[in-house]
């Protein structure tokens, strides 16, 4: 009686890995983990070419190789990194200048917070050239114009 129900745990923790596997390239993730090699190539043989160690820090998968995931960083750099120190949660960083974070996706809403450049968050409910950002629990809109990590 064990023997079925070890069978079925496996089943879906495979068919669950495959699910993230196929994901359609590209998609957007992030690193997981603190510290972070890119690589000149899908395996551990090819030269580390940047060590990240910026967990948080929102990245573009371009490419998929069993165990690999090419990515694109914030700089347009690009490189090879094993999946497993990638996450599945979307973030985002500021890019050029001090921007507001408004109370509703509207340039007309009262600005409740200001993100420096650099800054990373949380994204969600993007719609409409605007993202729900959340930095450590402050807040607001943001226009998708000025973060990276967002269509």
């Amino acid at each position: 009686m064990r023997m079925p129900a070890c069978l079925s745990i496996v089943a879906l923790l495979a068919t669950s890995t495959a699910a993230l596997a196929e994901n359609k390239v590209p998609y957007w993730g992030s690193i997981g983990a603190g510290k972070a090699r890119m690589r000149t190539g899908p395996g551990q043989q090819f030269p580390a070419s940047w060590l990240y160690q910026r967990a948080g820090l929102p990245v573009k998968v371009i490419a998929t190789y069993p165990s690999w995931r090419k990515i694109e960083d914030p700089d347009g750099t690009q490189g090879w990194m094993q999946a497993n120190l990638l996450s599945d949660k979307r973030t985002a960083v500021v890019r050029g200048e001090v921007r507001a974070m408004r109370e509703k996706p509207d340039l007309s809403a009262k600005i409740v917070w200001r993100a420096e450049p650099g800054v990373i968050g949380k994204i969600t409910d993007c719609a409409n050239g605007w993202c729900k950002f959340d930095v450590t629990g402050r807040i607001g809109y943001i226009e998708t114009a000025h973060i990276w990590g967002a269509n």
